[in-house]
């Protein structure tokens, strides 16, 4: 190959990296931009009322689909040619992002949220696969570093976006900034990526599908029921609880005993794989859940603007960009487990501050909490996810790479799901006494939330019931904030327990342990 045809090859890969990137922003910046918007979508006055169970499932459902839909979206790539499956991503995305934006009712929006996690599930495995076919491999470790900052450029970007949308326009306006991202991205892709497709393609797994998509959403439904009523004994709360673990078992066994799985059980044979799993899965567990109620704290218990909430989200953002940096590099000369374990236990240590908060807590400390916390997250999560891949031999990490970005999408799930519940559970109990002396109608209207409850303050003019929502919440939040403290911690000790042992990380594809070569491969991969 002669110099002018290298520089145009990298050129071309440059340009198709540089389309990939642009595309998946996108993704990222879905995944915290709703936040900001909650508290005017709660609102009976601003927004469409929406119950805390209802918000629930207008963030869960984006994650559920995103987790399951996951492993159909790679097969459909292999089969069809993965700049198809893409460009189907995108416009999937696109038209749920009109119709979530406006949607007449929660359950429009539930529906649209869950068609934009499809559509970004749709174009994660694509554009890896896309980087794959694309880059040599001495250059493609590179690539894909490239693209996964991304994550940190979007969710940076979600939070002020939304706070500048939300407080000029009204809140169905934070879904219209993807618009001119997939029309950019379509063009892009049009005129610069490549259509890979496998000689030896996958064959889809509908039942795979069906399976884990159906438990998880029970289980989601079950833990979510939970919150609208106390009584856990009801046969809604543990019924579809019940019948989400038993699909998700049978899902299991299916994957286990097919020959080519899409989720591939036989990987959790390594005791790494599984520990650094799980961990992450803990993290994004209380992350997403410390995201729902921080948003309700500063817009709705402090009353700041939906801007202002954004900024102060900015320094945690920013500090999960300099702690992926900075975690990579110490993991190589400290070992995981003295890095990314003790980062989640530090992540653990920073939600157990929450428990200072008030409605007058100095915002500086909230901000510099945050730092902290995102950067302990970023040495978690990105030295984590390399040593979980460098646990299996070459031939299954592609297969690992996709168990691993289901079970966080997973952890986010079950986050909302569980710690949403323990948040409105605990404001039930809490704001309670405050409305014994309303009417009937007054007090069914009060009690969902605290945002129904200062509505209904504001409509009888009683600032007192304003203030016992807001110490209610606050009271709320710090049940909600111990329980994913304790969830982080159990997953920071897991990881430091599974990469301080002496036995073997890595597996073969039948679960043999070979050689530990834990900071070696870490290197490697990251």
């Amino acid at each position: 190959m002669t110099v002018r045809d290298l520089s145009i090859d990298l050129t071309r890969q440059r340009r198709v990296l540089s389309v990939l990137v642009f595309a998946a922003v996108l993704i990222w910046i879905d995944t915290t931009i709703l936040g900001i918007a909650l508290e005017r979508i709660a609102d009976p006055r601003t927004g469409l009322g929406a119950t805390p169970g209802e918000l629930q499932w207008a963030v869960g459902s984006y994650a559920l689909l995103f987790a399951t839909a996951l492993f159909a979206a790679g097969a459909l790539g292999d089969r069809y040619g993965h700049r198809t499956i893409l460009v189907l991503g995108l416009l999937c995305f696109g038209a749920a992002s009109i119709w979530a934006a406006w949607a007449g009712d929660a359950t429009g929006l539930i529906l649209a949220r869950g068609l934009m996690g499809l559509g970004g599930a749709m174009m994660m495995p694509t554009s890896m696969a896309i980087i794959g076919a694309t880059f040599p491999p001495e250059r493609r470790a590179g690539a894909i570093a490239i693209w996964a900052a991304s994550s940190g450029v979007g969710v940076a970007l979600g939070p002020l976006l939304g706070g500048v949308l939300v407080d000029h326009f009204w809140w169905g306006s934070v879904f219209l900034v993807n618009l001119p991202v997939v029309a950019l991205a379509l063009i892009g892709i049009a005129l610069a990526v490549p259509n890979p497709k496998l000689a030896q393609r996958r064959r889809p797994d509908p039942i795979g599908l069906l399976l884990s998509t159906g438990g998880l959403a029970a289980l989601a439904y079950g833990l979510i029921e939970a919150g609208q009523d106390t009584d856990w004994a009801r046969p809604a709360v543990w019924g579809p609880v019940a019948a989400g673990l038993a699909l998700l078992v049978l899902f299991t066994v299916f994957e286990w005993r097919t020959a080519e799985p899409s989720f591939d059980p036989r990987l959790f044979r390594s005791f790494r794989f599984s520990a650094g799993n799980l961990a992450l899965a803990a993290l994004f567990f209380a992350i997403t859940g410390q995201m729902f109620y921080g948003n309700f704290y500063l817009q709705g218990a402090r009353g700041m603007s939906a801007l202002d909430t954004g900024f102060a989200f900015l320094p945690s953002a920013l500090g999960v960009a300099v702690g992926s940096v900075l975690g990579a590099r110490l993991v190589k000369r400290f070992g995981l487990a003295w890095i990314s374990g003790v980062g989640l236990l530090v992540v653990a240590g920073a939600f157990l501050t929450n428990l200072a908060f008030d409605v007058d807590t100095p915002l500086v400390w909230f901000c510099a909490v945050g730092l902290v916390s995102g950067t302990a997250m970023g040495m978690t999560i990105a030295p984590t996810s390399a040593a979980v891949i460098a646990a299996l031999p070459l031939d299954r990490m592609g297969a690992g790479s996709a168990v691993n970005n289901t079970l966080r999408q997973v952890g986010s799930v079950l986050g909302i799901a569980l710690l949403g519940t323990v948040l409105t559970t605990a404001y039930r109990d809490r704001i309670a006494p405050a409305l014994t002396g309303l009417p009937a109608s007054a007090r069914d209207a009060a009690a969902p939330s605290a945002e129904h409850t200062r509505a209904v303050a504001d409509a009888l003019h009683r600032p007192d019931l304003t203030q016992a929502a807001n110490d209610a919440f606050i009271a709320a939040m710090h049940v909600t904030a111990a329980t994913a403290a304790l969830v982080a911690f159990l997953g920071g000790v897991l990881l430091i327990v599974a990469f301080t042992r002496r036995t073997s990380g890595r597996a073969d594809a039948a679960g043999r342990p070979q050689p530990d070569r834990e900071r070696r491969d870490v290197a490697e991969v990251a």
